[in-house]
């Protein structure tokens, strides 16, 4: 299902000529490749789909909220990418494993993370991320691309441990460019390996537009190195859904990797470090608003009549209980004193480590003194 690529110089950018299945005004739209693999589903998965979305985004306002009233040390905002998120994650199997990038919290959530496991890590705590094996997922990875290739390496034990697994690694658009992603399809191209490689082009790279790593769609790469690709509408739930089962289903008949670019947009900053409006223009945040992913999906479900505003009460109280514990985690997290960091480093006394030790500790001091 290798999307048609059109020779031009905007192409990177070209948001019309991809695969959907819902517009943005949330009328049902015909996609021959799509609708077959979204055939049957039912009203509780759509409902389903439509709940995950908005407690990924309540959890993503109160991850903003934290850091800025300083209790955590960062975070990714994820707005405005809800859609690829829950509709990729709601496609894979329990035992499928993936691999994150940091800013997948709407992943992170769908896959059963408990509140806490949401907001730790960005504190820096000792033993803060999920246990990879509780949810089949690896921890977010800060380092842009690496899980590419982690993803990769996984799904070639897969094989050899003769299951039907298959691994996915979730990447942004800058990742593109980085060796560890390319290195990745030769990998899994050469081997055939069970991984899935959905890339969130979300137009920006921190400040780098998207146009200035890619002159056409990032999805005509992947064919390059032998891997089927499509290019799909990154704010429609129910065309990423569709597209990921599909490569799921590639991937599990032992057809190889397939990879994914979902088009969709970053509402909000880089990180919370990030002021976005020195690189890109209100307008052009104005017309990705139009293009909601939430509001697209409640529009259709409210012309089919599955959809009422009790349930949406439900759905906000379910997101506020979710985010009291996110913010419960972090207001009573108990930070250990800076030195233990050097702690349990080594099995054995070390004696670099004593001298780090004595350093750091004097270091310290300097601020007691100061004040």
């Amino acid at each position: 299902m290798t999307h048609t690529l059109t020779p031009a110089a905007d192409q990177a950018t070209d948001i019309d000529d991809l695969a959907r299945l819902l517009t943005p005004d949330g009328e049902r739209i015909s996609d021959p490749d799509l609708d077959r693999w979204i055939e049957g589903i039912d009203a509780d998965t759509l409902r389903g789909l439509y709940r995950d979305m908005a407690i990924a985004r309540r959890a993503d306002a109160e991850g903003i909220a934290l850091q800025r009233q300083g209790q955590l040390g960062l975070w990714a905002p994820a707005q405005g990418q809800e859609a690829v998120q829950i509709g990729t994650a709601r496609a894979c199997r329990d035992d499928d494993f993936l691999f994150p990038s940091y800013r997948e919290v709407g992943v992170v959530i769908t896959r059963g993370a408990k509140p806490a496991d949401t907001v730790m890590a960005w504190r820096g705590e000792e033993l803060s991320t999920y246990d990879p094996y509780d949810l089949n997922m690896a921890g977010m990875q800060i380092i842009i691309g690496a899980q590419s290739l982690h993803a990769t390496g996984y799904a070639m034990g897969i094989q050899r441990d003769g299951g039907d697994q298959v691994a996915v690694a979730y990447f942004g658009d800058g990742a593109t460019s980085q060796g560890d992603v390319n290195e990745a399809m030769v990998f899994s191209s050469s081997f055939r390996s069970p991984v899935v490689f959905v890339c969130s082009n979300n137009q920006w790279a921190i400040s780098e537009p998207v146009t200035v790593q890619a002159k056409f769609p990032i999805a005509g790469r992947a064919p390059g190195f032998g891997i089927p690709s499509l290019r799909v509408d990154g704010n429609d739930v129910l065309a990423c859904l569709a597209a990921m089962r599909w490569a799921l289903d590639n991937a599990r008949r032992g057809r190889g990797p397939v990879f994914i670019e979902a088009v969709t947009y970053r509402m909000g900053p880089h990180t919370t470090s990030d002021d976005p409006t020195r690189y890109r223009s209100k307008d052009e945040v104005e017309s990705w608003k139009r293009r909601d992913p939430i509001t697209r999906l409640e529009a259709y479900l409210r012309a089919q009549e599955l959809l009422d505003d009790d349930f949406v009460a439900q759905v906000q109280a379910d997101a506020d209980r979710y985010t009291a514990g996110m913010r419960e985690a972090a207001l009573g997290a108990v930070t250990r004193a800076p030195l233990t960091v050097l702690d349990n480093v080594y099995a054995e006394p070390h004696r670099g480590l004593d001298e780090q030790r004595t350093r750091f500790a004097a270091y310290l001091d300097g601020f007691e003194a100061a004040s």
